[in-house]
């Protein structure tokens, strides 16, 4: 695996870093790849219960690296995106292109993923943060639906990640300003969960709080929300109704029981 995405896992926690730190963990076509294949690890990973995503040294993500934009200054034809083209393939199995993949592969994988936020997380770098299942800021933090300074529209997966988090005027205004937001204004939009002096400490808490909890309903939850925040009623009520028969009896859901009631911490097993 390519050194500019690291994984450590301790006690069912994936911390992934993105480790470009001298570029603010801009996205080069490297970069692509190596959060791509990190998050790909992940997918079948039983033992990972929760992710911690999050960016080593001053930033969480820069976005694009800025010298992928230096051929096009200037240009009057559109020569530069020939060389972008690998990022718009997509596979017949999948509905997002390689450019959309680092953001969509968090909320593809079966486990929550939190992402800690310090620094900047500017254009792609918060898409990336916006794929995570939650996401926690430093009050300082800097975010931005960068792209229309560079005078493009977000294309990394933001139309399916953000109408969860904010009103459409708010993603309109977000998207056409391209304005910075600290992390306590994004906090009050709604674009991030919550702020805390230290995100990774506070993930990387939240992540083993969760680890604890039944990794059978932990993934059932997420499935349920996922598949059913944007389907008709029908399909949400009747999901609920087919998790949770496939929950009720097995031995994690027993054990969650027997360890509430002896007062005591659960020892789930990991998923088959």
């Amino acid at each position: 695996m390519s050194d500019l995405v690291t994984i450590t896992k301790s006690d069912g926690v994936a911390d992934v870093r993105l480790n470009r730190p001298d570029k603010y963990n801009a996205l080069s076509g490297e970069m692509f790849e190596a959060i791509i294949e990190a998050g790909e690890s992940l997918r079948d990973a039983k033992d990972v219960r929760a992710i911690v995503l999050s960016g080593n040294g001053r930033g969480f993500c820069a976005g694009l690296d800025f010298s992928s934009f230096q051929g096009m200054a200037g240009s009057t034809d559109r020569a530069p995106r020939a060389s972008t083209g690998a990022l718009f393939q997509r596979s017949a199995d999948q509905p997002e292109n390689r450019a959309q993949r680092p953001a969509m592969i968090w909320k593809r994988l079966p486990v929550p993923v939190i992402a800690a936020i310090h620094g900047v997380a500017y254009g792609g770098g918060c898409q990336i943060a916006l794929g995570a299942d939650i996401r926690i800021a430093s009050p300082d933090a800097k975010l931005s639906v960068m792209e229309i300074k560079w005078g493009l529209i977000p294309d990394m997966s933001l139309t399916q990640t953000l109408r969860d988090l904010v009103p459409l005027d708010v993603a309109k205004e977000l998207t056409f300003s391209g304005r910075v937001l600290s992390g306590t204004e994004a906090k009050a939009l709604g674009l991030v969960t919550r702020v805390a002096d230290d995100p990774l400490q506070a993930a990387l808490e939240l992540a083993r709080e969760i680890a604890g909890k039944s990794p059978d309903a932990v993934r059932a939850a997420k499935r349920l929300f996922e598949v059913a925040w944007h389907a008709d009623s029908a399909t949400g009520l009747e999901l609920e109704q087919s998790l949770q028969g496939a929950l009720i009896g097995t031995s994690n859901q027993i054990e969650a029981v027997k360890a509430n009631f002896e007062k005591r911490a659960p020892k789930f097993k990991n998923p088959s």
